[in-house]
């Protein structure tokens, strides 16, 4: 029985694995999406479904103005004294000489159960971690920011003690491990196993250099000695395997006492157009979530297979566990909340934004900001995890003005996007339009709009995303449709495309509502149907 990669697919970086009995857990980053944290659950290693997001409101998260790619780096999620931590970022600045993070602790008794009030830990570094040792201290960890001019900006890698009765850091930081001359360091997770701690970090950065670094001390201060074989895992070196940018991960220990490491991976689509780095293609799947088996040699954890991502890996000695699909195809918006495949940029889906229940089995949007707002906009959004998929939906909205707007759109940023969408134009009326924002250039694809004839009042919109491609259909009965030829490119909506203002995320695909002229618009969608192809 193998483990086919990735685990988690689409948008889930930057994973931190968990067992607590026979029940192993991943929480993974989220940045400017919310609900925060994703928590995905799995008995067998294989086979994964999403539990819980945890930081479902603004009293856990208030990212009503973050930047592209900011809010929510890196959780990191433990267990002890009978309950559940996880441990948060709130990073303001993305860009610049500061980063101004904000390190939250919270506790459950349950995994999806309610959590307690966000502890506000230390402000001076991004992925923050927390180590419970075996004698009952618990110790918490962050890379170092430094902004300093003619200084690297990461210093290292702090160790604080946290006291759980005062329920804050005591003493004085301790920088442990400057890192290797690879640089960038960061993510770290702390481990005691047998005679040694071992700290494992990720370095090179997030593009196709990263890797991950493991050091190891039998004093949890240091000084830390380098693996002999350093990196631990990368995709650098082997430029044509299926999975890069491999690193950022942490260890997990099953009852059999085999070991694995869950890491963050993409999967470039090949392309004839020049790449930035090493000409490895683009991902709009974003960073995702793979597996990897550990041995151990002379106390020192190996991959199996050697010291690069695998493809598929040996599961571990235990029944397979297979769950129903986390999401359903359609989504006719019969419930009264929206169902967890759906996320919304910045700020929590709230009245102010739309309602399942005004118009009973429509998810009904009012108009707010455009894309580029960062504190008021009506999106709502799933991850694109395929890149062949078709996506519909049908809407019905009833637009004044040019200044109006609601349809179906893919994103990346607030700067790369494309939408087909109802909007006014003053000599047709009521039309169908595109829009394209490439690196922040707005472009109008169509030469002409498309009259929306007066008899129709539901008006139906479609994606084909078929990997490097895609383009967008419409009808106005919902069995006749109209494709657009146009066709769009999908590695604009990648990390490695987009680069500047953030490129942490991954390509979504969603519903939105944009009124710049009254705030009056109202747009109510009937359903919406995603589904992944052969």
């Amino acid at each position: 029985m193998y483990i086919k990669n990735p685990i988690l697919k689409g948008f889930n970086p930057d994973p931190s694995i968990l067992r607590v009995d026979d029940d192993y857990y991943i929480a993974v980053s989220t940045f400017e999406w919310s609900p925060g944290v994703v928590i995905h659950h799995s008995k067998d290693l294989k086979n994964w479904h999403q539990i819980a997001r945890p930081l479902n409101s603004t009293y856990f998260i208030d990212m009503k103005g973050n930047p592209d790619s900011g809010g929510v780096w890196a959780p990191d999620l433990s267990y002890s004294d009978g309950k559940f931590w996880l441990v948060y970022s709130d990073v303001k600045v993305v860009n610049g000489p500061w980063k101004d993070v904000t390190n939250y602790l919270i506790t459950a008794d349950e995994i999806d159960g309610e959590w307690s009030e966000p502890i506000a830990l230390n402000y001076s570094g991004f992925d923050a971690s927390l180590f419970h040792d075996i004698d009952g201290r618990k110790w918490f960890l962050n890379m170092i920011w430094d902004h300093r001019v003619n200084r690297h900006n990461f210093n290292g890698i702090a160790l604080q003690e946290y006291d759980p009765v005062q329920k804050k850091l005591i003493d004085e930081p301790r920088n442990i491990f400057k890192g290797t001359d690879i640089k960038l360091v960061e993510a770290p997770h702390l481990y005691r196993i047998n005679d040694y701690y071992y700290l494992f970090t990720a370095e090179g950065g997030t593009l196709f250099n990263h890797q991950e670094t493991v050091a190891r001390s039998k004093c949890i201060e240091g000084p830390y000695e380098v693996h002999p074989d350093n990196p631990f895992i990368s995709s650098f070196y082997r430029p044509n395997i299926t999975l890069q940018r491999a690193g950022h991960g942490s260890l997990v220990e099953t009852p059999d006492h085999e070991w694995y490491f869950a890491h963050l991976t993409s999967r470039p689509l090949p392309t004839d157009t020049e790449s930035i780095l090493d000409n490895r293609g683009y991902s709009p799947l974003g960073r995702e979530t793979a597996i990897q088996k550990v041995t151990w040699k002379n106390d020192w954890p190996y991959i199996v297979g050697g010291n690069f991502p695998q493809d598929e890996v040996e599961m571990p000695i235990v029944e397979e566990t297979i769950w129903p699909d986390d999401f359903p195809i359609i989504d006719d918006f019969n419930e009264t909340t929206l169902n967890h495949q759906w996320n919304t940029v910045r700020n929590p889906f709230d009245e102010k934004m739309g309602s399942l229940s005004v118009n009973p089995s429509h998810l009904r949007l009012y108009g707010q900001g455009s894309f580029h707002n960062h504190f008021a906009n009506s999106f709502v959004a799933r991850r694109w995890q395929s890149l062949n998929f078709e996506a519909e939906t049908k809407v019905i909205s009833n637009p004044t003005t040019f200044q109006q707007q609601a349809g179906l759109v893919a994103y990346y940023n607030t700067n790369n996007w494309t939408s087909i969408h109802l909007t006014w134009d003053p000599d047709q009326g009521k039309v169908v339009d595109l829009l394209e924002c490439d690196r922040r250039t707005l472009l109008q694809p169509l030469k002409n709009s498309i009259k929306v004839p007066e008899n129709i009042n539901y008006v139906y919109f479609k994606i084909n995303v078929n990997r490097d491609k895609y383009f967008y259909s419409y009808s106005f009965n919902g069995k006749e449709w109209k494709k657009i030829d146009i066709i769009f490119d999908s590695r604009k909506l990648s990390d490695e495309y987009v680069q500047e203002g953030g490129f942490f995320t991954g390509a979504f695909i969603g519903l939105s509502c944009i009124d710049t002229a009254s705030r009056t618009l109202v747009a109510d969608f009937d359903y919406f149907r995603y589904e992944e192809l052969d």
